[in-house]
């Protein structure tokens, strides 16, 4: 532990102790006789002396004092019980502060820096623990007081937590208190009788990083667009750093995020705001993430407990998460085991009796006839109260209709849909196309028959079709051992095996049905909304709209190569279940992509299925990938960039422009390679994604940059690398499809070209999982949060360079003002959106408006922006003035006004020819603009801005001054 430095003389010590490590600065100590072999009676007599003249060092026989070159006076400044504790302290000493103190010149401010720094995380330590209490710790009190009188900010400004550290200037250290607050980042320090104040707001970061510098090992950097700021020495940097992350996420997504901000209710209360919720939220953003839960769901619990697990005959050690709608496993050992339990699907939570072999055990039975032991369950009397709570709003609140009688094939417990149009998949409507009626018969079975979708394609060289369905007769028979083994529902163990039998690839006759499951609520959704999607369609059909319009553009460039889209029939399913999305969710309404996504979807699934499907990959599989800004697609582009450099430093390097990975890789994350692989080839990568989510498309995409890592690095510039992958991904062929491959989607290759070797779907993916499947959920989730950060702002500055090439050709401003004043502009806008409540943030900031209408001011806001930047000053009446000049730029009279108008006006007070400023002072002495109860001295203002009234006479302005000196 770090002890208060008090001076002490070292010779007084030297019989009992023994130094062990020393620097030009520290000293590392070990009391006489502990850890010496054979060395009792030292022991016994320095337990002697310790009993007599220093008690303390009974319990810490290790110490680190720091000593001034040239002194006998030396300062303890940290002690341990064991070698690990003293010298884990020793590292960080070491790593955060030897090399620092090397700047200071005076030993004397070495001495006083290392006094403050050690005295700063005593207090550190001791916050951190009374933070643990439920009552508010008094430290936090005094910090919180601090913050205040230090950056007088409003009482709405909400301090979450503070630390620790030194705030680098050049390289020249400054000891002081991080302050991190809802709205800012807060730095103070008085050292050496100078005082540093710091305010950087959250939504002007443009990254978080950590880094290291010649001095330290572990710093936080912070990028602005003036500055960057180096902050170190934290106790526990990797704490800071996360709440960082994750303070600056949520205040640039409720500020400049609109579409994030409607969908997350805990965005819309900042003042609540604390650690613990941050803890909570990113737990909760990880639960759902892991198990690809829908964003409402809200988690409760996170209890340690044993599940048994019947295929490896013992109880797996893991975690129990429990929600409003699910219960939930994942083992401790990434990969073992998890289970999702909707609690529409069970029946009964019961109590078993304790044993020494069974400790607080409870059994889970659902629908299927399964039961599932949990054990070692802390507080479980507590646990299965509340979960029974819920479990009966559940049967209450969503009740589940299932159908009269119950399938026998593998997967039982998907309930056969109630489509308003049809209750076959395209597959089979393909098949039927080419063959006689009585192959249709066996064609609309319950089942879909395995060669269905590539039924009506032409033979090709390859493969016979016997081996072809031999293969997936194998995988099916390999499917059913495992669902009988592991379970055929939605509760089924998921393992590592499962994992491994996607990567072999889904049989035909299974994958529409297993997608469901995979996708969780899709199939929850589908159960408990009976009649929902054909309501939708009845809604949505016959209006027309620019939606519809942009559908029905696009129908018929949704595979228009496969037979089950060049019929009437296969296009009215895709456009009924299109516009059903659009009209439930008229957010995100429709995008390029989805008719591509839909049309696959539709060849595997009933139609009431893929509509169930799509709700699930665009609200929560791939979040904000379907929206106005595709927001997610460009973060994970961007979390993917960062893939590349750690995993493929040389062809990161040579690719150094990210723009150019983009433009490549952007369509492999928004159509899940569905566009750009032969069809057989991408429906296995869809089946992976459906398991392991977009973890799936990252790993994928690394091996296929990896493939051609060599032809990439050759390559002249983007097209040919373009090229280089093109030809790649077409020649990526599925060995194990029961139909025959597909064409080409690439038309552009010259015949005179080298034939691309071939490549197996799936050795690729087996490779992709082999060598970049380490990435965890919990990790992506972070780079996520990150890189959002990134790409807001990269919106941010798209915007305002948008704003400026629209106005700059209207006033007479340089570029330099213009960048100024719309920064100016932009804080004034976001000062009101920190601590003004009534108005609603999404009223202010609407990324989907004309760029130069994105953001707007009041009144009040435009008043304090004139006394600071308006020429037109004059005491009391500079209010009154700037008053009358919002009503006048407010020709909508909604109360607000952009900063087009509001440059404008500037630029003729400050550049306009001198009729001009007169026209615009008459039109602010005149009504609407000028009230009977408001009124000042016309002449006022002219004296301020020089104007000789005699001078103008041409311009007939003196019926104007009767009537101005009249009526005022």
């Amino acid at each position: 532990m770090w002890l208060k430095p008090e001076e002490v003389l070292l010779k007084n010590a030297l019989k009992l102790w023994v130094t062990q490590k020393s620097s030009c600065y520290f000293i590392l100590q070990r009391r006489r006789g502990h850890g010496e072999g054979g060395g009792r009676l030292t022991g016994r007599l320095v337990g002697a002396l310790d009993a007599v003249l220093d008690s303390s060092a009974r319990v810490a026989p290790f110490r680190i004092l720091l000593q001034v070159p040239g002194s006998q006076v030396y300062s303890p400044i940290a002690c341990g019980a064991t070698p690990e504790e003293i010298n884990q302290h020793w590292d960080w000493l070491e790593q955060n502060l030897l090399h620092t103190l090397s700047v200071f010149d005076n030993k004397e401010d070495v001495a006083s820096f290392v006094k403050g720094k050690v005295k700063a995380l005593i207090a550190e330590e001791t916050s951190s623990r009374l933070a643990e209490q439920e009552e508010e710790p008094e430290k936090f009190r005094e910090a919180l007081v601090k913050f205040e009188a230090r950056f007088n900010f409003p009482e709405a400004e909400k301090l979450v937590t503070y630390y620790s550290c030194c705030c680098w200037k050049g390289r020249v250290p400054r000891q002081g208190w991080l302050y991190l607050s809802i709205n800012h980042l807060c730095f103070y320090s008085f050292f050496l009788g100078k005082e540093l104040k710091l305010v950087v707001p959250w939504v002007d970061i443009l990254k978080l990083e950590k880094t290291s510098n010649v001095f330290l090992t572990a710093t936080i950097r912070i990028t602005t667009h003036s500055k960057e700021r180096d902050f170190s020495m934290f106790l526990n940097l990797e704490e800071v750093f996360k709440v960082m992350e994750q303070l600056a996420d949520v205040t640039l997504r409720r500020l400049l995020d609109n579409e994030g901000f409607d969908l997350d209710p805990d965005l819309q209360a900042p003042s609540q705001i604390t650690k613990r919720d941050l803890e909570a939220r990113a737990q909760n953003e990880f639960f759902r993430a892991f198990f690809r839960l829908p964003r409402q769901e809200k988690l409760h619990a996170v209890v340690d407990c044993s599940l048994w697990t019947p295929f490896s005959r013992c109880h797996t050690a893991g975690r129990m998460f429990t929600s409003d709608s699910y219960i939930c496993f994942a083992s401790k050992e990434d990969g073992c085991c998890s289970v999702i339990l909707p609690l529409r699907e069970v029946v009964s939570i019961e109590k078993m009796e304790d044993t020494s072999l069974l400790p607080n055990p409870i059994i889970v039975s659902i629908r299927s006839k399964m039961a599932f032991q949990f054990i070692e369950l802390q507080d479980r009397d507590d646990l299965v109260e509340r979960l029974l709570v819920r479990l009966r709003q559940v049967h209450a609140g969503r009740p589940v209709h299932y159908h009269s009688s119950q399938e026998e094939d593998v997967m039982a417990q998907v309930f056969p849909s109630a489509s308003v149009c049809s209750d076959h998949k395209l597959g089979d409507l393909a098949m039927v196309s080419s063959q006689n009626s009585e192959d249709s018969e066996e064609g609309t079975s319950l089942q879909l028959c395995p060669e269905a979708p590539k039924a009506v394609q032409q033979p090709s060289s390859g493969q016979s079709p016997d081996l072809r369905m031999s293969r997936e007769q194998i995988k099916t028979s390999l499917w059913n051992d495992h669902f009988v083994e592991y379970g055929r529902t939605v509760c089924m163990f998921r393992t590592e095996k499962i994992r491994k039998l996607v990567a072999m690839g889904i049989p035909e006759s299974l994958r529409g049905r297993l997608w469901l499951l995979f996708s969780v609520d899709a199939v929850t959704d589908l159960a408990s909304h009976p009649g929902y999607y054909g309501d939708l369609v009845e809604e949505s059909m016959g209006k027309c709209c620019l939606v519809t319009e942009e559908i029905e553009r696009d129908l018929h460039r949704s595979l228009p190569e496969h037979p089950a889209f060049q019929n009437e029939t296969g296009i009215a399913a895709l456009r009924r279940v299109l516009t059903a999305y659009a009209h439930r969710n008229p957010k995100i309404g429709y995008c390029q992509s989805m008719n591509i996504l839909t049309s696959v979807l539709l060849l595997y699934a009933k139609e009431e299925e893929a509509f169930w499907l799509l709700v699930a990959v665009c609200e929560r599989m791939l979040p904000d990938y379907f929206n106005h800004r595709v927001i997610g697609a460009q973060v994970d582009q961007s979390v993917f960039e960062e893939l590349v450099k750690e995993h493929l430093p040389e062809l990161a390097e040579h690719l150094h422009d990210p723009s150019a990975l983009a433009s490549i890789s952007l369509s492999w994350f928004l159509t899940l390679f569905l566009s750009i692989m032969p069809l057989e080839s991408a429906v296995h990568v869809v089946d992976c994604f459906f398991y392991d989510g977009i973890k799936a498309i990252f790993q994928l995409g690394l091996a296929v940059l990896e493939a051609n890592a060599q032809d990439l690095c050759s390559s002249k510039d983007d097209g040919q690398a373009l090229m280089v992958l093109s030809r790649f991904l077409d020649h990526i062929k599925n060995e194990d499809s029961p139909g025959p491959p597909g064409g080409s989607h690439h038309a552009f290759f010259s015949d005179d070209q080298e034939p691309c070797p071939v490549t197996d779907i799936a050795d690729l993916i087996r490779d992709a999982y082999e060598r970049f499947g380490g990435q965890s959920v919990e990790r992506i989730e972070r780079m996520r949060c990150r890189h959002r950060i990134r790409v807001l702002q990269g919106h941010e500055e798209t915007t305002k360079q948008n704003v400026l090439r629209v106005v700059t050709p209207e006033v007479s401003f340089p570029l330099e003002d213009l960048e100024e004043l719309y920064d100016l502009f932009k804080r004034e806008h976001m000062l009101s959106c920190y601590w003004e409540q009534p108005r609603p943030v999404a009223a202010r900031h609407d990324p989907s408006r004309p760029y130069a209408e994105q953001y707007r001011i009041d009144a009040r806001q435009f008043t304090r922006l004139c006394q600071l930047v308006s020429p037109w000053t004059c005491g009391a009446h500079t209010e009154i003035l700037a008053e009358r000049t919002f009503r006048l730029l407010d020709d909508n009279m909604d109360h607000l006004i952009e900063f087009k108008a509001f440059v404008g006006c500037l630029d003729i007070m400050y550049n306009g020819e001198m009729n001009e400023k007169i026209k615009l002072l008459y039109r602010l002495h005149i009504p609407p603009v000028v009230t009977r109860n408001r009124g000042s001295s016309f002449e006022t203002y002219g004296i301020r801005l020089g104007v000789n009234l005699q001078a103008f006479q041409v311009l007939d302005l003196s019926a104007t001054v009767l009537v101005l000196d009249g009526g005022l």
